[in-house]
């Protein structure tokens, strides 16, 4: 590795150290560390001081976003999609891309854009890798709620990821078909594992795995996340798709043995959220074209106003009968935020040239201001939907029953 390679790595690192220093400093309502380290990105980055480079850390940042979608793809309950909130979520995206063939025809008319399928498919995701920390801050993970979120959250994820391999791709349709049959099948052939291995042994894999110096499941959990990465690549699908599907094989795994998987967890955070999504997340600002931003700031206003219609407004009708109003405009905020896949959508736009790179650089723009918003304005409806404690008398103390808030989400 040579010398400016390593001060990138070393400006990449040490920023993304000082994001939760950062946070807690700044105030108001907390912002989302990631907006801090996609500012940060863009300081250090070609387009702002040029202190760091992005080519030399582009293995870091992609096995970062592999992280991202593999525990994303681990909090996904495949149940889900059998259940009502799964239905509902799939019925909820269908509409959203239903509004979104309409929004870039009107986008199209006004000669806005020339990129239809790239843009439309932006407009349809949900970032539920990057809400899931934020969501659980706030405690709106838990009871009957915290399942439509997750289902909404899957499916504004998956679907979208499907659709970039089927429809962002130079090759035949029936052959994109069939790469995503191919790597799905793989991916199913994985979840067998733990039943050829056996109940016995398994366990004593996992026990012994939880060692500090052996770390065997963490090191299988890795492998696993490369393995599909891999596959998706040599298929030419996107490796987001592999990522998310090594996280529901990890997760098949793990629900699979009746023993406690906190410790994996908590492992697989720690590198994830410690070393390696926080990378992805910088190197992402770093490549975000703030120029173009600057000199056209309401293409980014428009894509931040057609996520929060296209993808956001349908859950306050979808969800009208399961759902209080509060719930529902909680869902609207939630749903509209969406980050990564952009990063993706606009990659691979650039790459094969049906985006223009103003697009790109406003669609990135919007999936930041989104996270930066959207989010916050959920949790504050969250909180003030809860009910204030009871007054107390004399000295005794009344705790409220989270299952009985207002937006009846139970604490996690």
């Amino acid at each position: 590795m040579d010398a400016k390679a390593l001060d990138t790595l070393l400006a990449v690192t040490l920023v993304a150290a000082l994001a939760p220093t950062v946070v807690s400093i700044l105030p108001g309502p907390p912002i989302p560390q990631v907006v801090i380290l996609i500012i940060a990105g863009v300081l250090i980055g070609p387009h702002g001081l040029g202190l760091a480079d992005t080519t030399s850390i582009n293995l870091l940042s992609n096995i970062g976003l592999g992280f991202l979608f593999l525990l994303a793809g681990y909090e996904l309950d495949p149940r889900l999609f059998r259940e009502k909130s799964g239905r509902l979520a799939m019925i909820g995206w269908a509409v959203s891309a239903l509004l979104a063939v309409g929004a870039v025809a009107g986008l199209a008319s006004f000669h806005y854009i020339r990129d239809f399928v790239p843009i439309g498919l932006a407009l349809t995701t949900t970032a539920l890798g990057t809400l899931l920390p934020i969501l659980h801050d706030n405690d709106m993970l838990g009871g009957k709620f915290g399942r439509y979120v997750l289902a909404a959250g899957a499916v504004g994820e998956l679907f979208p990821i499907v659709a970039i391999s089927l429809f962002l791709t130079k090759r035949n349709q029936f052959v994109a078909i069939g790469s995503i049959l191919a790597v799905a099948a793989a991916a199913l052939l994985l979840t067998t594992i733990p039943r050829l291995l056996g109940p016995k042994r398994m366990h004593a894999l996992i026990v012994q795995g939880q060692r500090a110096t052996a770390q065997a499941t963490l090191r299988w959990s890795v492998v696993l996340l490369v393995l599909l990465l891999v596959f998706a690549e040599r298929f030419g699908l996107d490796v987001v798709l592999g990522a998310m599907l090594a996280g529901m094989v990890l997760r098949s795994w793990t629900r699979r043995m009746d023993m406690d998987v906190k410790p994996l967890e908590d492992k697989l955070d720690a590198v994830g959220y410690g070393i390696f999504i926080p990378i992805f997340f910088v190197a992402s600002g770093m490549t975000l074209d703030i120029h173009s931003i600057a000199s056209d700031p309401l293409r980014l206003l428009v894509f931040l106003g057609l996520l929060l219609v296209v993808r956001g407004l349908p859950s306050l009708l979808i969800y009208q009968h399961v759902l209080p109003t509060v719930q529902r405009a909680e869902m609207t905020f939630i749903t509209a935020t969406t980050m990564p896949l952009l990063i993706a959508i606009a990659a691979i736009g650039l790459q094969d040239g049906v985006m223009l790179p103003a697009n790109a650089a406003a669609l990135v723009g919007a999936g930041a201001l989104s996270v930066l918003i959207y989010p916050g304005i959920a949790a504050a409806l969250h909180r003030r939907s809860r009910p204030s404690p009871p007054a107390n008398s004399g000295n005794a103390t009344s705790q409220p029953d989270p299952g009985l808030s207002g937006s009846g989400v139970a604490a996690s």
